[in-house]
């Protein structure tokens, strides 16, 4: 499986083992404006082919009232274009706090602040990533 933390300008990744059982951060593909996706997508598809990805888990930004703002209306389109580009199932999985508990977990982890801002995207794919395998795994129990 594919994690994937989409925002405005950067996408976190991070991958499963072949298992499910573990994920880990693989980079954070970086674009200058938030409309240009082209090469976005295109080095997606080329991470899906390499680790042979049959399933992306998109992290989806829901409000906190469990509303559907403007950045998860733009998440649905991203996942439209990946569906398209990939020809992969992709699923819209809850990321609300992922964000900051990825900069806790950095901060507990002592990485200076001008470090974090480089992984950060990478570490919270790598928590949506774990949130829904830890949930297929308690659905199986």
């Amino acid at each position: 499986m594919l994690g994937l933390d989409y925002g405005s300008k950067t996408v976190g990744v991070a991958v499963s083992d072949l298992l499910g059982v573990t994920a880990h951060g693989v980079e954070t593909i970086t674009r200058k404006e938030e409309n240009k996706l082209r090469r976005t997508l295109a080095r997606i598809e080329e991470l899906t082919k390499e680790y042979q990805i049959e399933t992306i888990i998109l992290g989806y930004p829901k409000n906190m009232d469990d509303s559907v703002g403007e950045r998860a209306k733009k998440t649905e389109e991203f996942r439209d274009m990946l569906i398209r580009r990939t020809g992969l199932p992709v699923i819209l999985w809850d990321e609300r706090l992922t964000t900051m508990e990825a900069n806790e977990i950095l901060i507990e982890s002592g990485v200076r602040r001008e470090d974090r801002k480089s992984v950060i995207d990478k570490v919270a794919a790598v928590l949506i990533l774990r949130s829904y395998m830890d949930a297929a795994r308690e659905k199986t129990t």
